[in-house]
């Protein structure tokens, strides 16, 4: 697998990629707000700083991730792997490639937020090193409220 760092000009496939696979949050309530993300708006967060990288199969793209850097650490989102992709271990290879990374830019810690409804999610990052630092409720309009999970590793 090779994995590349995204450019302004990948909106299109990193959003291709991120409704792929969060269409199986569709029924969550709220679903993700992943799904109403626009090409339009990763192009604009991208050329505010956000970065990302994409993961290719023979030359193909198959999975990506968005970060941010921030003063405690890395903070990575919308880890997306296309739903005939997944369990292949390419969640785990792009990670790898985010604490890379990391270590390169002398950043010691990775942070994220997981639905407590998605534990499949939580048992990924547990199993490569990640720990659940905080639980709080998010509040969304209309009276939602998601229960999330932040969890770290320390490089």
């Amino acid at each position: 697998m090779e994995i590349k760092y995204v450019e302004v000009s990948d909106a299109t496939i990193i959003h291709d990629l991120m409704i792929k696979a969060f269409l199986e949050y569709k029924d969550e309530v709220p679903p993700s707000s992943a799904l109403e993300e626009t090409v339009q708006s990763i192009s604009a967060s991208l050329k505010e700083g956000e970065q990302g990288l994409i993961g290719y199969v023979d030359h193909e793209p198959v999975g990506m991730v968005r970060f941010l850097l921030k003063e405690n650490g890395l903070y990575f989102y919308r880890l997306s792997v296309i739903p005939e992709k997944q369990g292949q271990g390419i969640a785990k290879k792009i990670l790898k490639s985010l604490e890379d990374y990391a270590i390169n830019n002398g950043i010691h810690t990775l942070l994220c937020k997981v639905r407590m409804t998605v534990p499949k999610n939580i048992r990924l990052y547990n199993s490569i090193g990640y720990n659940i630092y905080k639980e709080e409720v998010v509040h969304k309009p209309n009276d939602i409220n998601i229960k999330v999970v932040s969890m770290e590793k320390k490089l």
